[in-house]
């Protein structure tokens, strides 16, 4: 189901007729919903059911003066399609990040392979 909603979202986000706010969120909010498809299948499949992208970037920029936040933008993205679901956002700083070295990926390790017949 997940698939189907993301690909859903993907082939209406350029098919839409944006105002300019909408037009202005509808790259952000579309990445934001793709994630939390792929984070609960329920509400993926309430967008792959649910109302088209053009209809929920219109309630998106629906009332949002000269702009709003990220986050409000996302909860109204989330609503469109799930009301009464909520997201949940969370940011640390990190004040040594320009001094830090870079991490660097884990090493791959090659799997352990058993012989069972070895263990008779």
């Amino acid at each position: 189901m997940t698939d189907l909603a993301v690909k859903k979202l993907e082939a209406e986000f350029p098919e839409g007729t944006y105002d300019k706010y909408a037009a202005i969120m509808k790259r952000g909010v579309l990445e934001a919903l793709t994630g939390f498809c792929e984070q609960d299948a329920e509400f993926a499949q309430a967008v792959f059911q649910g109302g088209s992208f053009e209809d929920c970037m219109k309630a998106v920029a629906k009332s949002c003066g000269t702009g709003i936040s990220d986050m409000e933008a996302y909860r109204r993205a989330v609503q469109f399609y799930f009301p009464g679901a909520d997201i949940k956002f969370h940011m640390t700083v990190n004040l040594c990040a320009s001094v830090e070295a870079p991490e660097e990926p884990a090493e791959k390790s090659n799997p352990m392979l058993l012989d069972l017949t070895e263990f008779l």
